[in-house]
């Protein structure tokens, strides 16, 4: 992993928590980047003609089979929150939806502002008995949440998921990757998820303007998607009324560089080998997790779970998040704490440097 982290220079100026944040861009990246847009700059219109014809359709098949989706069940948005606006226009508003209180804005409000009839549950260590006793009372029909929570990293248990859908077999369940996908080895159609979309500029590291949603067949039957454009036929005008369901979300033209960073990253995670990145993730979010629990500074809700992301939320006040800035630690404030991300590219010595400056404080 030390030899990954050359690729990641800044790693070399500060201690790096905040992927939940941003996902860093490496080096091998740039310079595909601008060899990218060298190529455009040189050639013009036969260069995007050529990416748009190859580099496109390739970004999508990385992803289906990094993910283990179908092709065609693959669609390419510029972000989750776009791809879920255009998605939920096409619900019909007799479905009951089930989301979790204070979940990512984007999950949960494209649903308020639609209308739809709405229970939540609270996100605690008890989460996934109050989602089962909520979709067994009250014939919830929508299940839309986030698999790993933004404000303190609680993630749902995805075997969980796999027996609320045996026992409820006609509950569509959607949900939001983005602070999922990319810190351990995934598998969509294995999975009980029927929609899963995701920005990928944080974990899976790709730099903005790109993500995508993946769909399981019987969830296309949900949906009527009325949005439409010449990418939707990918430029063939006599396909207009033949439209794949994933292509509704792809109405505009699509951007080579930022796709063609998707496609490089994914791969890039690929070498590396997503065992290897799950077992190095692994690792750090349980030394993270000992020495901050030891500490106190870890609410109870998180120390009682099974389950965690990479995120985690610690009691600190308004000096402590300065306290650790003006220490080179790069973390965020989110809630009522500080919220200390990790990746692969992070090694036991920048937990233990977290670790040491809050010791100080003590």
């Amino acid at each position: 992993m030390e030899n990954i982290r050359k690729d990641f220079p800044i790693l070399n100026t500060c201690v790096y928590l905040n992927t939940a944040t941003s996902g860093l861009l490496s080096r091998s990246l740039l310079d595909w980047r601008h060899q990218h847009d060298r190529s455009f700059f040189e050639e013009g219109s036969a260069m995007k003609v050529r990416a748009m014809m190859g580099l496109i359709p390739e970004t999508r098949s990385t992803i289906a089979h990094f993910f283990s989706c179908k092709t065609d069940n693959v669609a390419l948005t510029p972000n989750f929150s776009l791809g879920m606006n255009l998605l939920l226009d096409g619900l019909d508003k007799k479905h009951k939806v089930l989301l979790l209180e204070e979940d990512y804005p984007s999950v949960n409000w494209p649903f308020e502002k639609r209308g739809f009839q709405i229970d939540y549950v609270e996100i605690d260590e008890h989460l996934e008995e109050k989602i089962y006793k909520e979709v067994k009372s009250k014939k919830i029909s929508i299940l839309a949440l986030s698999i790993v929570q933004w404000l303190d990293g609680i993630q749902v248990d995805l075997d969980f998921l796999k027996n609320l859908k045996k026992e409820f077999p006609d509950l569509c369940i959607i949900a939001d990757g983005t602070q999922f996908l990319g810190i351990s080895d995934f598998d969509f159609e294995a999975s009980a998820i029927d929609v899963l979309g995701t920005s990928t500029y944080k974990w899976l590291l790709s730099g903005y303007g790109n993500g995508f949603f993946l769909f399981k067949n019987r969830a296309k039957e949900l949906f009527s998607v009325s949005s439409l454009g010449f990418n939707s036929v990918s430029g063939d005008l006599s396909r207009k009324g033949k439209v794949e369901f994933a292509k509704h979300l792809e109405p505009g033209h699509l951007d080579t560089f930022n796709f063609g960073s998707l496609k490089f990253s994914l791969e890039s995670m690929k070498r590396i080998g997503m065992h290897t990145i799950e077992d190095q993730n692994r690792r750090l979010r349980k030394k993270a997790m000992d020495e901050l629990g030891g500490l106190g500074l870890l609410k109870e809700s998180i120390l009682n779970r099974k389950n965690h992301g990479n995120i985690l939320n610690i009691l600190g006040d308004e000096r402590c998040f300065q306290e650790l800035t003006y220490n080179g630690i790069v973390c965020a404030q989110r809630g009522d704490g500080i919220r200390l991300s990790f990746h692969y590219y992070n090694n036991e010595n920048d937990i233990e440097t977290v670790i040491n400056v809050l010791k100080t404080r003590a």
